[in-house]
Order: structure tokens, then sequence, then C-alpha cells
């Protein structure tokens, strides 16, 4: 994986269909901690914690879990990512994005990341795809 994380030297992405690049950089500073998240011109954030969060909760759907990204105005397929990533259940009690109107796509940018951590795996098809944690 190209980059570090940090602001100066980005985490350079790609979602899991290979369509789109990005790139996400921690910002610990934020309040809350966030990740930062830059697609072309649009800024994305998301709760820091994300990453531990998502991959305990993958761990505990002992398989595979799709994706189901779909932005903030749309409805999550229930049992994906997606959904977790809004469920008043999940560990913030909610959205984990951080912009109001720009909170979705946790299902399209999160895993890939986790993929780059060494955390998950993903499949890598054009549509419908899927992820799967792998242990520490």
């Amino acid at each position: 994986m190209a980059g570090t994380g940090t602001q100066d030297d980005p985490w350079q992405l790609t979602t899991a269909p290979g369509s789109s690049e990005y790139t996400m950089y921690r910002d610990e500073s934020a309040d809350p901690p966030a990740l930062v998240c830059q697609v072309g011109s649009t800024t994305l954030r998301y709760h820091l914690s994300a990453v531990d969060d998502l991959h305990v909760w993958l761990l505990a759907q002992g398989g595979a879990v799709p994706l189901g990204a779909a932005d903030e105005q749309k409805p999550a397929a229930p049992g994906t990512v997606e959904a977790w990533g809004r469920d008043e259940a999940n560990p913030v009690g909610g959205w984990y994005g951080l912009r109001k109107g720009y909170r979705g796509r946790f299902g399209m940018y999160l895993p890939p990341l986790l993929e780059a951590l060494g955390l998950a795996e993903l499949t890598h098809d054009a549509r419908n795809n899927t992820v799967r944690a792998l242990p520490r």
C-alpha cells in the first residue's frame, strides 16, 4: 500500500471494483478523531474508530459480508457493511460518517482500507463485492 496514513502522505486506495481511486488519512487532532477520505473534490469524514470497530464486527460475522455501499439519502441494504455503519446498535450509536449530507458510502471506502491494512480481504468484482475479516 502506498502512503503512511498521514495528511502529508495519505493512503492511496482503490474501491473494491477498481473503478475509483481515493486517498485516506488519519486526523487524530479532529474532534472526534477522524479518517479523512478524499474522493476527487469531495471530502468525507468518518470516525477514526471505524477501522477497529468494523474489523471486530466483521470477525463476529464469521464470513463474507456484502459491502452494500449507498449514499446517505438512500437506504442501506440490511446485513451489509453500509447498514452496520449507520446502525444505532454499532459502537458509535449510529452514523460513522461525520459530515451531514456526506455520511454514506461507508461500505465503499472503509473495506478497501481494512484490506490494505491486512485486516480483511475483499472480492474485486464489477458489482456485489464482499469483505471478510482476517485475524490480527
